[in-house]
């Protein structure tokens, strides 16, 4: 839709970004499993066909899932921080461009530029580290994609943005370092001046152990934390709280 952006949360931290004939789709984690994670719910990847790049934050296994990306076919385009694109060669994931923090890459119509992120660059679990980072992408709207990052000097620089997706939790019922929690998310929303807030990261994945026992309550209690901190912090802000195949026009 020309001048206007669609929004499908596909869950954890995918979303796809739907832009001026564009089809951007974030860190795919489509699996109904992974390790010890169940999902909640499906995954729908009828939305999800005829995607032109694929966005990698980081190299951690909940965002740089192979099967996933095999699973969107041969062709796609996968952009992935510098140092881990030979990694996805020997994958045999064929079209892989490398992206550093400060470059710009020109897809179609739209500008991907990479921008900072505060969080843990272990090498695991592909023995290949590489900087974590953030997108933003750039057409008829600007939309902020954080990947994996916790608050840090110079968030505010990215912005303003009319569009930001920020992590707001995770898949356990806490948080380690190196990434926003509801409050924190709220912060960098200030921040970030964005115009619309979308809380990603959330609602999708739980425990196995903790499955067995029903959906646990850290995912609602984090949204609705979330929801809280934006009101008080930043609260001209469009807060646009979507649920795991559920999708909005900005």
């Amino acid at each position: 839709m020309a001048g206007a952006a669609r929004i499908v949360y596909v869950g954890h931290a995918t979303v796809l970004v739907d832009m001026d004939g564009v089809r951007v789709l974030t860190d795919p984690l489509l699996r109904p499993r992974l390790l010890h994670l169940l999902r909640v719910g499906q995954v729908s990847t009828a939305a999800l066909g005829g995607v032109d790049v694929v966005l990698i934050s980081h190299s951690h296994f909940d965002h740089l899932d192979i099967a996933s990306l095999r699973a969107l076919g041969p062709d796609v385009r996968v952009v992935v921080p510098r140092g881990i694109g030979a990694l996805l060669n020997k994958k045999g994931i064929g079209s892989v461009t490398e992206l550093a923090i400060g470059d710009e890459l020109r897809v179609g119509s739209l500008e991907i530029r990479g921008v900072p992120a505060l969080h843990e660059a272990r090498a695991l679990p592909f023995g290949r580290r590489a900087e974590p980072m953030g997108h933003v992408i750039i057409g008829s709207r600007s939309v902020y994609f954080a990947g994996d990052t916790d608050l840090f000097a110079g968030m505010e620089a990215i912005g303003p943005v009319d569009v930001a997706l920020v992590p707001i939790w995770g898949w356990g019922s806490s948080l380690g370092a190196g990434h926003l929690n509801p409050r924190s998310a709220a912060e960098a929303i200030r921040l970030l001046q964005a115009s619309v807030a979308i809380p990603i990261h959330w609602g999708t994945y739980v425990p196995r152990l903790r499955a067995l026992r029903g959906t646990p309550a850290f995912g609602e209690a984090a949204v609705e934390d979330f929801t809280t901190s934006v009101r008080e912090i930043a609260p001209d802000v469009d807060l646009r709280v979507l649920r795991p195949g559920e999708e909005t026009i900005v």
